[in-house]
């Protein structure tokens, strides 16, 4: 049996509970730590799930098969401590926090722990994440695959065997979904340049980016390829293409972001 124990229940953590509890994956149990128990409400109620407050509230028969550290990073050393007791059980700790390696978890809960670390992002709350993971050698390849069945609840899953290319993966899809969000505001704030009531202008941006984005997830086609289907000579789409695809273009300016993000990341990560 499945039995998980999830430490933070905020945006991130609640989308994975709901999804866990979407697939029935679960079937062991699932104890929720959130010192904010109205971010656990909708789940308080709900069958094989107790949420407490502290990680003392836990009892000590609990043997979770999964420690989900879904806290913020600068709170992790302080959720770390009550739960070095499931050290050395066949217990592992899949954390989700951003840029805390796995060298910082060994260090805090000793070499013998079983740790994965995970980069999803939050379109997981709508079940459209992706999540890549990579893991110490402590876990198994059945342990590992069962992690990513509980990340895939959320999206899709990605295992890696090089934590290094965590923090470019941070970059593109970790912080990716908001450059998404940056270009709706940015085609909105054009359109009303263009002479777009505001309203409309973002309307459009926002069914536009959806809309592309799911044509590009379900189709067959490159996003090249798609781009082309879209492109006529001499068109409109064209005229904008060769802005956007000048020197001065997006590309260039992608290339800056990505490697700002990527930075950033190694320096969390210390």
């Amino acid at each position: 049996m499945t039995s998980l124990l999830l430490a933070g229940c905020g945006k991130m953590g609640g989308a994975m509970l709901a999804g866990w509890l979407e697939t029935e994956f679960v079937d062991g149990g699932i104890h929720v730590i959130e010192p904010n128990l109205a971010s656990a409400d909708q789940f308080a109620d709900m069958p094989g799930i107790t949420v407490v407050e502290s990680a003392d509230d836990i009892s000590g028969d609990v043997d979770p098969t999964v420690v989900i550290l879904a806290v913020k990073p600068q709170t992790m050393d302080e959720a770390l401590l009550p739960l070095k007791r499931f050290v050395g059980t066949n217990t592992v700790f899949l954390s989700i926090a951003a840029g805390k390696t796995i060298s910082y978890f060994e260090d805090k809960l000793g070499l013998e722990a079983s740790i994965v670390r995970a980069m999803p992002n939050t379109p997981a709350s709508v079940g459209r994440g992706i999540t890549v993971y990579v893991s110490n050698n402590n876990v198994s390849k059945e342990t590992a695959a069962l992690c990513g069945n509980l990340l895939s609840a959320v999206g899709e899953s990605i295992l890696i065997e090089d934590e290094s290319l965590l923090d470019p993966v941070t970059a593109v899809s970790g912080s990716g979904p908001a450059y998404v969000f940056f270009l709706i505001e940015a085609m909105a704030a054009a359109g009303k340049k263009a002479g777009l009531p505001i309203d409309l202008a973002y309307r459009l941006a926002k069914a536009t980016v959806s809309g592309a984005g799911e044509l590009a997830y379900l189709s067959e086609d490159s996003a090249s390829q798609l781009r082309i289907n879209v492109t006529s000579p001499g068109g409109t789409t064209a005229a904008a293409l060769d802005v956007l695809m000048g020197e001065d273009g997006i590309q260039p300016v992608l290339d800056k972001a990505i490697e700002a993000a990527s930075k950033r990341s190694r320096e969390l990560a210390g």
